[in-house]
Order: C-alpha cells, then sequence, then structure tokens
C-alpha cells in the first residue's frame, strides 16, 4: 500500500494544490491529512473548501482547534516577544476571516487516526500522541521517543507540527514527521510530503518536494493585513528571525 502524508498547510492554497497534484502523480491508495490547515496565509476558506472537497481523513492541529473553537491563543509556543506579537495578530485574523461553516467542520476533526497495513499499525497525530502542539523533533533523546511509543500502542506514529521532515527509528517504532506543505521551516521553501509504502516486507518513507509559485503566496500575504514576516519565511523557509 502506498500512502501520502501531508501537513501544515497554513492557509497556503498555491502550495496545497501543488501538493495534491503531486500526490495524484504519485499513485498512493490513501491520503492523510495531520492539521494546521489554517494560519499565516490569507486562505484559509480556501483550502478548508478544498479539503473538504476532496474528502480527505484529516487530524486536527492545534491552529484548526484555535481557530475552530475561538481559543484565546493558538498553542503555538512562540519564544520571543516580537514572533509573539506578531503570531497573535495573524491567529487573531484568522479567527475573523475564517467562515462561520469552516470553523464548524475544524471543530469535527479527529484528535488522532489509527489504521493498520501490512499488519503495521499506525497512529497518525499533529504534534505527539501525548500532545496536540508538543514539538516532536528528530534530535530529541531517544528516551523521550521511547516513552512516546511505550504508551503508543502503535507500531508506526506519524506527526507534523514542527514542519521539519524526518524519518527516525527508536527500538521497535518508526516515527515520521512529513514536514510542511504549505510553511516549511527546514531551508527548503519548496512543499514537503511523505510518500509511505508498506509491504509484508516491511515500510519505505519518500519525502516529496513540490515547486508551487511562491512568489504568488508571498504577494498575497503582502497584500493582506497579515504580518508581512510571514511573506518572508515562507520565501525562506524558516522560522522567526529576531
Amino acid at each position: 500500500m502506498r500512502y501520502a502524508f501531508f501537513s501544515d498547510i497554513h492557509s497556503n492554497i498555491f502550495a496545497l494544490e501543488a501538493v495534491l497534484a503531486d500526490v495524484v502523480d504519485a499513485g498512493v491508495d490513501q491520503r492523510y491529512v495531520l492539521g494546521d490547515l489554517v494560519g499565516y496565509a490569507p486562505w484559509p476558506n480556501e483550502v478548508l473548501d478544498r479539503l473538504r472537497d476532496e474528502a480527505i481523513p484529516i487530524v486536527m492541529g492545534n491552529y484548526d482547534d484555535g481557530t475552530g473553537f475561538g481559543r484565546d491563543e493558538c498553542g503555538c509556543a512562540y519564544t520571543h516577544p516580537v514572533e509573539k506579537a506578531f503570531g497573535e495578530a495573524g491567529f487573531a485574523w484568522t479567527k475573523v476571516n475564517t467562515n462561520d461553516a469552516n470553523k464548524a467542520w475544524l471543530r469535527t476533526l479527529a484528535p488522532q487516526i489509527r489504521f493498520e497495513a501490512d499488519g503495521l499499525r499506525f497512529l497518525l497525530v499533529h504534534g505527539s500522541p501525548r500532545k496536540m502542539n508538543e514539538y516532536l523533533y528528530e534530535d530529541k533523546p531517544d528516551s523521550t521517543f521511547a516513552r512516546i511509543a511505550a504508551d503508543a500502542n502503535a507500531d508506526v506514529i506519524v506527526c507534523g507540527h514542527t514542519h521539519r521532515p524526518y524519518y527516525r527509528t527508536v527500538g521497535a517504532t518508526r516515527f515520521i514527521n512529513d514536514g510542511s506543505a504549505g510553511k516549511p521551516k527546514d531551508g527548503d521553501p519548496r512543499g514537503c510530503w511523505a510518500l509511505v509504502e508498506t509491504s509484508p516486507a516491511g515500510l519505505t518513507v519518500e519525502f516529496r518536494r513540490v515547486e508551487y509559485d511562491i512568489d504568488a503566496a508571498a504577494q498575497g500575504i503582502l497584500a493582506s493585513e497579515l504580518p508581512h514576516e510571514f511573506a518572508a519565511q515562507l520565501r525562506e523557509a524558516r522560522g522567526f528571525k529576531a
């Protein structure tokens, strides 16, 4: 079986369309989205309408939770006061500009998805099995991954949230982070998604990078009332730079 996993679209309709097209080209059997559909770019409704039309199973991300339920914070764990100010402004804009029907739909998303394939138990989450907005970075110690695996009841854990892709095995558990479709932070501005293939012999993982019109997306941010810093982050595939 061939599976597509992608997440962290963050209202980037240009990246979403490119990733969806590449997924079709790759010939997968099933697609899954691991949350954070909205935020940071000015097309939340276009992205949500598109995904609803595609009827892809979707895990709720912290930004989806915050927008759908009208939270005071997005759960993004900003570490710098200027970054926090930008983030709060962007989150407020997204809440105001996401329509009621789409907010209601965001509230229906599942906190996790489980399935089995070729004898492997998959668990799909946004941040980690422990918390929706936990940043499970690749350089966390083995002990952290081992503690998560001990309680997960899964052979393969797929997550997003960090915007940085990786594939790591700790003990008997495989951890896959699918990167970010619409707002990478690993220095490569192309959209990213994970192609995972299972067979009786095991599992393979390929991270596919997808070209899209980054300039059009950045110009859309600059033309909106969102912080202009978000356009620079998109072009440079980075997080906040103080």
